[in-house]
């Protein structure tokens, strides 16, 4: 049975879709854009600030969800610009230290509402 994770403190979704869904033993994270939170808009700034923003909205989640960061095993980043992979990478690497998840990185050719970047995961619960 899958049980739907929608916390006040995530961006509302921009469509049909959930934010997460929790479903026999794992947490699926939608598709986070780097909106901030309290104000719904894009966060100012560049890639870095973009990733960063992005991926506090997939931990949000995923603590929402009974999960973490650490126990994500697959993500999925797709950027507007492949050129912004290095400083993507930079801010990544802070939220992931070891163990890194598997991870695929695709340059796409436009994001919703005009973003540099959006990341789903995948986690254990």
């Amino acid at each position: 049975m899958k049980e739907i994770i929608n916390p006040k403190t995530a961006p509302a979704p921009i469509g049909p879709y959930s934010k997460g869904v929790k479903c026999k033993g794992f947490i699926f994270v939608g598709g986070q854009l780097p909106v901030y939170p309290k104000t719904e808009k894009i966060v100012e700034g560049g890639i870095k600030e973009q990733t960063k923003q992005s991926l506090e909205n997939v931990k949000t989640i995923l603590e929402a969800g009974g999960s973490s960061l650490e126990k994500v095993v697959k993500m999925t980043v797709y950027l507007k610009d492949i050129n912004d992979f290095n400083e993507m990478n930079e801010v990544y690497k802070q939220f992931f230290k070891k163990d890194f998840p598997a991870r695929a990185t695709v340059q796409v050719a436009k994001l919703p509402r005009d973003a540099l970047i959006e990341i789903e995961a995948i986690a254990e619960d």
